[in-house]
């Protein structure tokens, strides 16, 4: 997937439009717009074009883990044997294959990649990790960490705040 070009900068309406949207993507576009401010005819325009441009990637419902018998959560760094482009790349499109595979970072760091894996439970991702983790062989090696509280996850993105001015922002981290 290549990179978002956008052909708009965002404005002010626009970033009210993805924190609403963010906060709850239900709303009809007529909720929508009573909340930024537009009349229905050009929000719907904006919320397209967002749409198209990419700013909007998806609409989806966020799933309770546990109540959809997904209770445990491990993060587990992976690093690359003989690093190389090619082990790296086949290495992503083996975990992003994996539908227990909820996120996948490469980092910098000891781990190479950082990847986030929901299952059932311990044994299931016992299974998970002798069965196909460890199988793959460009895994050099592998460090489960297993989440005992989520603390935050599903988070809406930290977006500007469309009424702060950048000058504004600028002084008051100067001074």
């Amino acid at each position: 997937m290549g990179e978002i070009m956008p052909t708009h900068d965002l404005d002010a309406i626009d970033l009210r439009i993805l924190a609403a949207l963010q906060e709850d993507a239900r709303l009809t576009n007529q909720d929508l717009a009573d909340r930024v401010g537009l009349s229905p005819s050009p929000c719907l325009r904006r919320v397209r074009r967002l749409e198209q441009e990419g700013f909007i990637r998806a609409y989806r419902a966020v799933l309770d883990r546990e109540a959809v018998g997904l209770g445990l959560t491990v993060f587990v760094d992976i690093k690359v044997e003989k690093h190389s482009r090619e082990n790296a790349a086949a290495l992503q499109a083996n975990l992003a294959a994996m539908p227990e595979v909820v996120a996948c970072h490469m980092v910098s760091g000891t781990a190479d990649f950082i990847v986030e894996i929901v299952v059932a439970n311990l044994k299931a991702y016992e299974r998970l990790l002798t069965e196909k983790l460890l199988t793959l062989p460009m895994v050099g090696d592998i460090r489960s960490n297993v989440a005992l509280t989520r603390v935050k996850s599903d988070a809406a993105l930290p977006l500007a705040d469309p009424r702060e001015k950048p000058s504004a922002a600028k002084a008051e981290r100067v001074t």
